[in-house]
Protein backbone atom coordinates (compact mmCIF):
# COMPACT_ATOMS: atom_id res chain seq x y z
CA UNK A 1 0.00 0.00 0.00
CA UNK A 2 2.83 2.43 0.79
CA UNK A 3 4.49 1.64 -2.53
CA UNK A 4 1.15 2.27 -4.25
CA UNK A 5 0.77 5.59 -2.40
CA UNK A 6 4.25 6.63 -3.54
CA UNK A 7 3.36 5.84 -7.15
CA UNK A 8 0.14 7.85 -6.93
CA UNK A 9 1.88 10.82 -5.30
CA UNK A 10 4.67 10.87 -7.90
CA UNK A 11 2.00 10.69 -10.61
CA UNK A 12 0.29 13.72 -9.06
CA UNK A 13 3.59 15.61 -9.16
CA UNK A 14 3.93 14.69 -12.85
CA UNK A 15 0.43 15.95 -13.63
CA UNK A 16 1.06 19.15 -11.68
CA UNK A 17 4.30 19.71 -13.61
CA UNK A 18 2.52 19.27 -16.94
CA UNK A 19 -0.23 21.70 -15.87
CA UNK A 20 2.36 24.25 -14.82
CA UNK A 21 4.12 23.84 -18.16
CA UNK A 22 0.84 24.50 -19.95
CA UNK A 23 0.22 27.59 -17.84
CA UNK A 24 3.70 28.83 -18.73
CA UNK A 25 2.67 28.76 -22.37
CA UNK A 26 4.85 26.04 -23.82
CA UNK A 27 7.11 23.07 -23.24
CA UNK A 28 10.32 25.07 -23.50
CA UNK A 29 10.08 26.69 -20.08
CA UNK A 30 8.90 23.48 -18.48
CA UNK A 31 11.83 21.57 -19.96
CA UNK A 32 14.36 24.18 -18.80
CA UNK A 33 12.97 24.16 -15.26
CA UNK A 34 12.91 20.36 -15.14
CA UNK A 35 16.51 20.04 -16.40
CA UNK A 36 17.75 22.65 -13.91
CA UNK A 37 15.97 20.89 -11.01
CA UNK A 38 17.25 17.50 -12.18
CA UNK A 39 20.85 18.69 -12.35
CA UNK A 40 20.72 20.19 -8.86
CA UNK A 41 18.94 17.28 -7.20
CA UNK A 42 20.73 14.43 -8.94
CA UNK A 43 24.05 16.16 -8.23
CA UNK A 44 23.21 16.01 -4.52
CA UNK A 45 21.90 12.44 -5.02
CA UNK A 46 25.17 11.26 -6.55
CA UNK A 47 27.27 12.77 -3.76
CA UNK A 48 24.67 12.47 -0.97
CA UNK A 49 26.74 10.11 1.18
CA UNK A 50 29.81 12.35 1.23
CA UNK A 51 27.83 15.58 1.68
CA UNK A 52 25.62 14.57 4.61
CA UNK A 53 28.30 12.56 6.43
CA UNK A 54 30.71 15.49 6.30
CA UNK A 55 27.90 17.84 7.32
CA UNK A 56 27.44 15.97 10.62
CA UNK A 57 31.12 15.21 11.16
CA UNK A 58 30.40 11.46 11.01
CA UNK A 59 33.38 9.22 11.75
CA UNK A 60 33.74 5.90 9.93
CA UNK A 61 34.21 2.89 12.20
CA UNK A 62 35.53 -0.59 11.46
CA UNK A 63 35.02 -3.86 13.25
CA UNK A 64 38.16 -3.16 15.27
CA UNK A 65 36.69 0.14 16.51
CA UNK A 66 33.27 -1.17 17.59
CA UNK A 67 32.88 -4.92 16.97
CA UNK A 68 29.38 -5.26 18.50
CA UNK A 69 27.85 -2.45 16.43
CA UNK A 70 29.71 -3.40 13.24
CA UNK A 71 28.73 -7.09 13.52
CA UNK A 72 25.09 -6.06 14.10
CA UNK A 73 25.06 -4.11 10.83
CA UNK A 74 26.74 -7.01 9.01
CA UNK A 75 24.19 -9.50 10.33
CA UNK A 76 21.24 -7.27 9.35
CA UNK A 77 22.69 -6.54 5.90
CA UNK A 78 23.05 -10.28 5.28
CA UNK A 79 19.42 -10.84 6.29
CA UNK A 80 18.29 -8.07 3.96
CA UNK A 81 20.38 -9.41 1.09
CA UNK A 82 22.41 -6.20 0.93
CA UNK A 83 26.14 -5.54 0.55
CA UNK A 84 27.85 -4.44 3.74
CA UNK A 85 27.45 -0.64 3.97
CA UNK A 86 29.99 1.72 5.45
CA UNK A 87 29.35 2.34 9.15
CA UNK A 88 29.61 5.73 10.83
CA UNK A 89 29.14 7.22 14.28
CA UNK A 90 28.10 10.86 14.72
CA UNK A 91 29.54 12.70 17.75
CA UNK A 92 26.18 14.00 18.96
CA UNK A 93 24.31 13.09 22.15
CA UNK A 94 20.87 13.49 20.54
CA UNK A 95 19.65 9.94 19.75
CA UNK A 96 19.12 9.49 16.03
CA UNK A 97 20.28 7.55 12.96
CA UNK A 98 20.12 7.73 9.19
CA UNK A 99 21.10 5.95 5.98
CA UNK A 100 22.41 7.51 2.79
CA UNK A 101 24.01 6.57 -0.50
CA UNK A 102 22.87 6.47 -4.11
CA UNK A 103 22.44 2.67 -4.22
CA UNK A 104 23.04 -0.45 -2.07
CA UNK A 105 26.60 -0.73 -3.40
CA UNK A 106 27.43 2.80 -2.21
CA UNK A 107 25.41 2.94 1.02
CA UNK A 108 26.30 4.16 4.48
CA UNK A 109 24.49 3.96 7.80
CA UNK A 110 25.17 6.32 10.67
CA UNK A 111 24.14 6.42 14.31
CA UNK A 112 24.71 9.11 16.90
CA UNK A 113 26.58 8.47 20.13
CA UNK A 114 23.33 9.27 21.91
CA UNK A 115 21.36 6.47 20.28
CA UNK A 116 24.09 3.93 21.04
CA UNK A 117 23.91 5.01 24.67
CA UNK A 118 20.16 4.87 25.39
CA UNK A 119 18.86 1.92 23.36
CA UNK A 120 19.04 -1.75 24.25
CA UNK A 121 20.78 -4.06 21.71
CA UNK A 122 17.40 -5.29 20.41
CA UNK A 123 16.06 -1.76 20.02
CA UNK A 124 19.23 -0.61 18.28
CA UNK A 125 18.96 -3.58 15.95
CA UNK A 126 15.43 -2.51 15.04
CA UNK A 127 16.59 1.04 14.30
CA UNK A 128 19.47 -0.06 12.09
CA UNK A 129 17.18 -2.52 10.29
CA UNK A 130 14.91 0.46 9.54
CA UNK A 131 17.89 2.33 8.07
CA UNK A 132 18.91 -0.64 5.94
CA UNK A 133 15.29 -0.83 4.76
CA UNK A 134 15.72 2.66 3.29
CA UNK A 135 18.72 1.35 1.38
CA UNK A 136 16.86 -1.77 0.25
CA UNK A 137 13.83 0.27 -0.89
CA UNK A 138 16.06 2.84 -2.65
CA UNK A 139 14.42 5.69 -0.79
CA UNK A 140 17.23 8.14 -1.54
CA UNK A 141 16.41 7.76 -5.24
CA UNK A 142 12.65 8.10 -4.64
CA UNK A 143 13.08 11.24 -2.55
CA UNK A 144 15.41 12.71 -5.19
CA UNK A 145 12.82 12.15 -7.93
CA UNK A 146 10.14 13.80 -5.79
CA UNK A 147 12.46 16.72 -5.01
CA UNK A 148 13.26 17.14 -8.72
CA UNK A 149 9.59 17.42 -9.71
CA UNK A 150 8.81 19.74 -6.79
CA UNK A 151 11.84 21.88 -7.61
CA UNK A 152 10.85 22.17 -11.27
CA UNK A 153 7.31 23.18 -10.27
CA UNK A 154 8.70 25.80 -7.92
CA UNK A 155 10.92 27.23 -10.67
CA UNK A 156 8.00 27.37 -13.11
CA UNK A 157 5.97 29.10 -10.39
CA UNK A 158 8.67 31.79 -10.17
CA UNK A 159 8.62 32.17 -13.96
CA UNK A 160 4.84 32.57 -13.88
CA UNK A 161 5.05 35.19 -11.15
CA UNK A 162 7.54 37.25 -13.14
CA UNK A 163 5.49 36.75 -16.30
CA UNK A 164 2.33 37.90 -14.55
CA UNK A 165 4.05 41.01 -13.19
CA UNK A 166 5.69 41.91 -16.48
CA UNK A 167 2.40 41.34 -18.34
CA UNK A 168 0.32 43.34 -15.88
CA UNK A 169 0.11 46.29 -18.22
CA UNK A 170 -1.45 44.40 -21.15
CA UNK A 171 -4.92 45.36 -22.24
CA UNK A 172 -8.03 43.37 -21.39
CA UNK A 173 -8.54 42.49 -25.04
CA UNK A 174 -5.20 40.69 -25.33
CA UNK A 175 -5.29 36.93 -25.05
CA UNK A 176 -4.49 35.91 -21.48
CA UNK A 177 -4.21 39.56 -20.47
CA UNK A 178 -6.18 41.75 -18.14
CA UNK A 179 -6.83 41.43 -14.44
CA UNK A 180 -8.37 37.96 -14.81
CA UNK A 181 -5.30 36.52 -16.53
CA UNK A 182 -2.99 38.20 -14.01
CA UNK A 183 -4.89 36.84 -11.01
CA UNK A 184 -5.09 33.36 -12.54
CA UNK A 185 -1.36 33.24 -13.27
CA UNK A 186 -0.45 34.47 -9.79
CA UNK A 187 -2.81 31.98 -8.16
CA UNK A 188 -1.28 29.11 -10.14
CA UNK A 189 2.22 30.38 -9.38
CA UNK A 190 1.55 30.46 -5.62
CA UNK A 191 -0.70 27.43 -5.09
CA UNK A 192 1.07 24.88 -7.31
CA UNK A 193 4.50 25.03 -5.57
CA UNK A 194 2.80 24.69 -2.16
CA UNK A 195 0.82 21.70 -3.43
CA UNK A 196 4.03 20.18 -4.82
CA UNK A 197 5.77 20.60 -1.48
CA UNK A 198 2.86 18.95 0.35
CA UNK A 199 2.99 16.01 -2.07
CA UNK A 200 6.77 15.74 -1.65
CA UNK A 201 6.39 15.59 2.13
CA UNK A 202 3.63 12.98 1.75
CA UNK A 203 6.00 10.84 -0.32
CA UNK A 204 8.58 11.07 2.46
CA UNK A 205 6.04 10.04 5.12
CA UNK A 206 4.91 7.08 3.00
CA UNK A 207 8.51 5.87 2.67
CA UNK A 208 8.96 6.08 6.45
CA UNK A 209 6.01 3.76 6.99
CA UNK A 210 7.46 1.40 4.38
CA UNK A 211 10.90 1.48 6.03
CA UNK A 212 9.32 0.67 9.41
CA UNK A 213 7.55 -2.36 7.94
CA UNK A 214 10.56 -3.56 5.96
CA UNK A 215 12.90 -2.97 8.90
CA UNK A 216 10.64 -4.99 11.20
CA UNK A 217 10.76 -7.85 8.69
CA UNK A 218 14.55 -7.67 8.44
CA UNK A 219 15.17 -7.83 12.19
CA UNK A 220 12.09 -9.95 12.93
CA UNK A 221 11.27 -7.82 15.99
CA UNK A 222 8.60 -5.19 15.27
CA UNK A 223 8.02 -4.57 18.99
CA UNK A 224 11.71 -3.80 19.50
CA UNK A 225 11.55 -1.14 16.78
CA UNK A 226 8.30 0.21 18.26
CA UNK A 227 9.95 0.47 21.67
CA UNK A 228 12.95 2.22 20.14
CA UNK A 229 10.74 4.80 18.41
CA UNK A 230 8.94 5.55 21.68
CA UNK A 231 12.26 6.13 23.44
CA UNK A 232 13.66 8.22 20.60
CA UNK A 233 10.60 10.45 20.41
CA UNK A 234 11.01 11.54 24.01
CA UNK A 235 14.80 11.62 24.15
CA UNK A 236 15.27 13.58 20.91
CA UNK A 237 13.01 16.34 22.28
CA UNK A 238 14.90 16.45 25.56
CA UNK A 239 18.30 16.44 23.80
CA UNK A 240 17.96 18.21 20.42
CA UNK A 241 20.69 17.86 17.84
CA UNK A 242 23.47 20.42 18.04
CA UNK A 243 23.17 21.28 14.35
CA UNK A 244 19.62 20.93 12.99
CA UNK A 245 19.42 21.18 9.20
CA UNK A 246 15.96 21.15 7.57
CA UNK A 247 17.43 19.97 4.25
CA UNK A 248 18.53 16.66 5.81
CA UNK A 249 15.70 16.13 8.32
CA UNK A 250 14.01 13.53 6.11
CA UNK A 251 17.04 11.21 6.39
CA UNK A 252 16.77 10.62 10.14
CA UNK A 253 14.62 7.94 11.76
CA UNK A 254 13.20 10.60 14.10
CA UNK A 255 12.59 14.11 12.83
CA UNK A 256 15.24 16.32 14.47
CA UNK A 257 13.00 19.35 13.91
CA UNK A 258 10.03 20.10 16.11
CA UNK A 259 6.62 21.37 15.09
CA UNK A 260 2.93 20.57 15.28
CA UNK A 261 -0.40 21.76 13.95
CA UNK A 262 -0.13 23.02 10.37
CA UNK A 263 3.62 22.34 10.48
CA UNK A 264 2.85 18.60 10.49
CA UNK A 265 1.53 18.95 6.91
CA UNK A 266 5.04 19.87 5.85
CA UNK A 267 6.68 17.24 8.08
CA UNK A 268 8.92 14.63 6.47
CA UNK A 269 7.87 12.07 9.11
CA UNK A 270 4.45 10.60 9.93
CA UNK A 271 3.05 10.84 13.48
CA UNK A 272 5.11 8.73 15.85
CA UNK A 273 2.00 7.33 17.53
CA UNK A 274 0.79 5.93 14.19
CA UNK A 275 4.18 4.43 13.38
CA UNK A 276 4.28 2.67 16.74
CA UNK A 277 0.69 1.44 16.39
CA UNK A 278 1.41 -0.07 12.98
CA UNK A 279 4.50 -1.85 14.25
CA UNK A 280 2.64 -3.25 17.23
CA UNK A 281 -0.06 -4.53 14.86
CA UNK A 282 2.64 -6.52 13.02
CA UNK A 283 3.15 -8.61 16.15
Amino acid sequence: MNRFKTTVLLSLLTVLLVMMGGALGGQGGMLIAFVMAAVMNFGSYWFSDKIVLRMYNAQEVTRADNPAFYDMIKRLADRAGLPMPKVYIIPDQSPNAFATGRNPEHAAVAATEGILRILSPEELEGVMAHELAHVKNRDILVSTIAATFAGAISMIGSMLQWGAMLGAGRGDDEEGGGIGGLVGSLAMAIIAPIAAMLIQMAVSRSREYLADATGAEICGKPLALAGALAKLQNASQMIPMDDQRPATAHLFIVNPLTGGGLASLFSTHPPMEERIARLRAMR
